[in-house]
């Protein structure tokens, strides 16, 4: 079977023949031999090598400016027609009756969240409130608004991650969470926060 690995790869990662050619010839004489041994694997994992460069390169020099635009809240905050409530939590400060959760961290978050006297109000963000990204459409979890006064940033919109290392995160979720801190720095105030965090806790920490 004859390959292309050129062509292959301009291909996959969009870029020219002429760069992907001084990529290849770049690679030291070691792993270049891996093609001869496994091509397909070969060009699958260079393609991959490449695009996370490319979009590493992207997110550094990616920049977000607010626009006119803007959205009705019933667009936003729509309510599954076939709800699972094997997934539901009961709640008293949420913006719906119930919360639908995916897993034990967020349910756990959850639990917290309903307790917390310092929340006034928060909500599970829909999939329709998204964050564009080069790397696709990152959708945070959760938007919290706390009572004024009993923290430094009264809005804030949380990410939760059972874990916190980055060598366990995906790199595209890496990608997508900085491109986030990007977004929410550039467009909101300093009222207004974005963050990671694993659990209940480590949000407080954050806000206090």
């Amino acid at each position: 079977v004859k390959y292309d690995l050129i062509g292959k790869l301009t291909e996959d990662t969009q870029l020219t023949r002429s760069t992907i050619t001084e990529i290849l010839k770049g690679m030291s004489g070691v792993v270049f031999s891996q093609y001869r041994q496994n091509p397909e694997d070969f060009m699958q994992k260079a393609a991959g090598t490449i695009n996370e460069q490319k979009a590493t390169v992207v997110v550094e020099h990616l920049t977000y400016s607010p626009v006119e635009e803007k959205h009705k809240l019933h667009e936003i905050f729509t309510v599954d027609k076939k709800p699972d409530f094997n997934r539901a939590v009961k709640t008293e400060h949420h913006v719906y009756d119930y919360v639908f959760t995916d897993s034990k961290t967020e349910k756990e978050f959850v639990t917290e969240l309903d307790k917390s006297v310092e929340v006034v109000v928060y909500a599970k963000l829909p999939k329709g409130f998204f964050i564009p990204t080069p790397v696709g459409n990152y959708n945070p979890d959760w938007a919290i608004a706390f009572e004024e006064g009993t923290v430094k940033h009264i809005y804030f919109v949380a990410e939760t991650k059972g874990s916190m290392s980055s060598m366990e995160l995906r790199k595209i979720e890496e990608y997508k969470i900085d491109c986030a801190r990007k977004f929410f720095t550039g467009i909101t105030t300093d009222q207004v926060k974005y963050d990671v965090v694993s659990d209940y806790a480590k949000l407080m920490n954050i806000v206090k």
